[in-house]
Formats: C-alpha cells, sequence, structure tokens
C-alpha cells in the first residue's frame, strides 16, 4: 500500500475483543448516508463480534464529524485529502482487527444477521475466496449484483461512434446483466463492490485493492485476483440495500474520469495488447466531445417534455465527460 500522510486511527470506546469481522468503509462525503448504514449495523443484532473502521477521504460535508459524534465505537482514519477508494479501503484493512473483512459502500443499509449469515458461510467453506450479496435498491428490486469480466469488445459498444453499428452489442449485453439471476448461489467472475466479505489470508495474499484505481473498477480487479485463488461466490439469500451510485452522481467530476482510467489499467493489467488499448484510447477521446452535445441536446429535450430527473442525470454525464476532456485526459492516455 502506498504512503499516505494522515492521522492515526481514532478510537472513543473501548474496542471489543478479538472482533470476528472487521467492517471496511471508505467515505468521501454523504453524511447521511453513512448515518444510515452505520445505524443498520448497530442498532440491531449481527449476531457476530465485529468492528467498523472507516478511512474518511477528507470529506467536506461533516461526514468525519459525525461520525466521531453519533458512533464513538468506530474506529475513524481521517485523510487530508480524496486518496480514492481502493487506497481508504487498504488504509480501513489494515486498521482491522477481525479474521474476516466486510468491505461495504456508504450507500448502503445492513439487514440484521447479515454478518453472521456471512461468517456461517465462509467458515463453512474455506475454499472459497469471496462472497458477495444480493443487492436491492432502495425501490425494492434487484440490482446487477455480479457480472462477467469486461472485454474491451464489451466497452467499444459505449463508444458513441459504434454503438449505433450493433457490432459490439452482444458483448456489452453479456458483460453487463446477460448471466445475472438473482435467485441462485452460484460462482461468479466478479462481484460488485458494494459489499464484499473475505478472510483476511486471502485478501493479503491477492494483494490487497490495487491502488492503481482512484474510483471504480478495483472491485473487477479485486474479483480477478481472488478467483486464482478460489471461487468468488454470489449468495442469493443474503441481501444488502443499496443506493447505488451516490457518491459518483455526487461527484461526477471525479468519477467518470477515473472510472475510464481504471478500465485502461485493468485491460494493461490483464494483458490487452498496446496496439488495441492505443485504439480504444483514441476512440474514447474523439468520442468524448461528440457524447457531451448529444447528452446537453438529451438534457434539453427532456426539460422541455418535463423529465427534470432525467433531464438532470444527462446534465450530469456531460459534467463528468468534460471533465474528463478538461483536466484527466493525459492521465488517461498515460494509464
Amino acid at each position: 500500500m502506498s504512503q499516505v500522510q494522515t492521522a492515526p486511527p481514532e478510537t472513543r470506546a473501548p474496542l471489543p475483543v478479538s472482533p470476528d469481522v472487521s467492517v471496511c468503509i471508505a467515505n468521501w462525503n454523504c453524511a447521511d448516508l453513512l448515518r444510515h448504514c452505520l445505524q443498520s449495523l448497530f442498532d440491531q443484532s449481527q449476531g457476530v463480534k465485529f468492528e467498523v473502521v472507516i478511512a474518511d477521504n477528507g470529506s467536506t460535508d461533516g461526514a468525519a464529524e459525525m461520525v466521531a459524534t453519533e458512533f464513538p465505537q468506530v474506529v475513524l482514519i481521517r485523510n487530508t485529502d480524496n486518496r480514492g477508494f481502493a487506497t481508504a479501503s487498504n488504509q480501513a484493512a489494515a486498521a482491522a482487527r477481525g479474521r474476516f473483512l466486510f468491505f461495504l459502500n456508504n450507500d448502503t443499509l445492513v439487514p440484521a444477521n447479515t454478518l453472521k449469515q456471512f461468517l456461517d458461510l465462509a467458515e463453512a467453506n474455506p475454499n472459497v475466496g469471496m462472497f458477495g450479496p444480493r443487492l436491492r435498491g432502495a425501490d425494492g428490486l434487484f440490482q446487477i449484483s455480479y457480472r462477467r469480466r469486461p472485454t474491451l469488445a464489451a466497452l467499444l459498444h459505449r463508444v458513441g461512434l459504434l454503438r449505433w453499428t450493433g457490432l459490439f452489442r452482444k458483448a456489452y449485453y453479456d458483460y453487463r446483466r446477460d448471466t445475472f439471476d438473482p435467485t441462485q448461489v452460484r460462482s461468479v467472475e466478479v462481484l460488485m463492490g458494494a459489499a464484499v466479505f473475505l478472510s483476511r489470508e486471502v485478501f493479503e495474499a491477492c494483494g490487497r485493492w490495487d491502488e492503481n484505481y482512484g474510483f471504480g473498477v478495483e472491485d473487477i480487479d479485486l474479483s480477478t485476483q481472488v478467483n486464482r485463488r478460489g471461487p468468488v461466490m454470489f449468495v442469493a439469500h443474503v441481501e444488502v440495500i443499496h443506493y447505488g451510485r451516490a457518491a459518483g452522481r455526487a461527484n461526477v467530476h471525479f468519477a467518470v474520469p477515473n472510472v475510464a482510467i481504471g478500465y485502461v489499467h485493468y485491460f494493461r493489467k490483464t494483458g490487452t495488447s498496446p496496439l488495441a488499448l492505443f485504439a480504444y484510447k483514441v476512440l474514447v477521446t474523439v468520442d468524448a466531445p461528440l457524447q457531451i452535445g448529444q447528452k446537453l441536446l438529451e438534457a434539453t429535450w427532456r426539460y422541455a417534455s418535463g423529465q427534470r430527473v432525467k433531464a438532470r442525470k444527462s446534465v450530469l454525464v456531460a459534467r463528468g465527460l468534460w471533465a474528463f476532456l478538461r483536466h484527466e485526459l493525459v492521465r488517461f492516455w498515460k494509464a
């Protein structure tokens, strides 16, 4: 893990003895969502001895102060700025004391006894590398909780210049949702990083979270690394509520560029040829201003037709793409 300037972990109450599970949360703003997440953990029985460790990435909305005041039992690490999800998650894991680690997004709610269910599964199936729950949105609908590993062809379908041709539609569909079945326990390629449970031993053996990812794609990478040691399992009968993309939408200027850069790093790391990566970078770069124009036109039409919520989403995408072109294009090409 890279060296960072950060204050030592804060604790304000006696720590539980030898926790079975350490819940590790990387936080950046979203104070209200984080409060509800912590309440869901502490206000009902989880059936195991656990601790919560939060690495806060320089939140400006009072999130760290809220944790220190309202949840003194939490181990709190305060970074002075945004170190990214992977670095903060590694910091939380380094400060944690549990045999098992449960990496959890701040925009989740954890039902009673969820940690016990995961612990029982892990102890009964020591050959399994990592477990992930079924994710359900606040609207009550199932969310995609696992996927296949992405391919360059799948991502090329997202390039507007190519999408209309239909050349890579099947590859994209297979990657995004073709295999998802919310009712089965099964081995999968990639778990969504909103909530993943694994032993400290496996986490360390797989190299922890790769800190070359700033925000996004690191869950794909971790699943890929863990799968080389043991199966990654989706567990349909364990469920976590996930609001989804709250931090990304609130900080779109940070999220969109880092996701684009993250995919390039992942493809390079997994052996994609330099020529193919070069072609992908060219297409993404040329396509970005066209996508901005399309999203702004889309937003205008949606506002005119009274679809204000959807119009705001189109504007957010345009803002993220503009941040990518204006501030992160050089880093994208260096990735």
